[in-house]
């Protein structure tokens, strides 16, 4: 850990060195403070927010007021770490004017260090767009979240020669059009190794083995905080959501057997005042 706050040229030297790059997502102060401190490189504010945060059944929901209000709450929490925020959907597919004004909002008004945004050939002319705006944009390919669900569901992507050759296509053509890094998810690992050698900007995995230059998980995954569905890829190292309701049903057992509060939670006054108050 280091006290340097981390940037895209920190991550290029990184992928150079042969450091691994840690990556987890934050949704709001308390959670974003955590995660700086113990020194995660990368933030992401992601639009999966609208599922461990907001309640959403898919990320399709997820408004750009919604995703900055998380930003800014990330953003006022972190020293070190940089932050990412996901372009939520229809937030930057219409056309690239569109993009770079969304992409601004995230930096100027969350004051995001970068943006992302999924999938690669449909999205490269947006990409261009917020690069030459002088925004960072980190890319996202394999399976990208926000049109799987609408159309053949959360699967592992590029299992066939040819669906693998489309992603180290995509992949290609995204660090072409400029981005830092671009996130893999749920592909083979091989596939992923493969990308990632070929690659100069370094490649961010979930659920793409052990070779990506860095490594992403959902913290409310983690955390066990989640429980909707687990993905194979979720490493689980906390059962936080029982810790919690445990916590939640002493509580309420305590109130109802008049155990809390007791004196030591309750502020005293004198007991003259206390008289004088009992005769009132």
């Amino acid at each position: 850990m280091t006290d340097q706050t981390v940037r895209t040229v920190t991550l290029q030297q990184m992928k150079r060195e042969g450091r691994k790059i840690t990556m987890l997502t934050a949704y709001d102060y308390p959670m974003a403070l955590l995660v700086d401190r113990a020194g995660i490189d990368l933030i992401l504010v992601g639009d999966s927010g609208g599922m461990t945060v907001l309640g959403y059944e898919t990320t399709i929901p997820v408004t750009m007021d919604e995703m900055l209000m998380m930003t800014r709450a990330v953003t006022r929490a972190v020293t070190r770490s940089m932050v990412i925020a996901d372009m939520p959907f229809m937030s930057y597919e219409a056309e690239p004017a569109d993009a770079i004004r969304n992409a601004g909002r995230f930096i100027k008004e969350g004051l995001a260090h970068a943006v992302k945004v999924e999938r690669g050939w449909p999205s490269l002319p947006c990409v261009r767009a917020i690069v030459d705006a002088g925004i960072p944009v980190m890319g996202h390919v394999g399976l990208t979240p926000q049109t799987a669900v609408l159309q053949e569901g959360l699967k592992v992507q590029g299992k066939g020669l040819d669906a693998a050759r489309r992603i180290l296509e995509d992949a290609l053509a995204l660090e072409k059009a400029g981005a830092f890094a671009i996130v893999l998810e749920a592909i083979p690992g091989a596939l992923a190794g493969v990308i990632t050698n070929r690659l100069t900007v370094p490649t961010i995995g979930i659920g793409a083995g052990p070779n990506c230059d860095g490594q992403v998980l959902v913290l409310h995954d983690l955390l066990g905080l989640f429980d909707r569905f687990v993905p194979k890829f979720t490493k689980r190292y906390a059962d936080l959501a029982g810790i919690i309701s445990d916590a939640v049903s002493r509580y309420r057992q305590d109130v109802i057997e008049r155990r809390f509060p007791e004196a030591a939670h309750t502020y005293s006054i004198d007991q003259e005042t206390e008289r004088a108050l009992q005769e009132m």
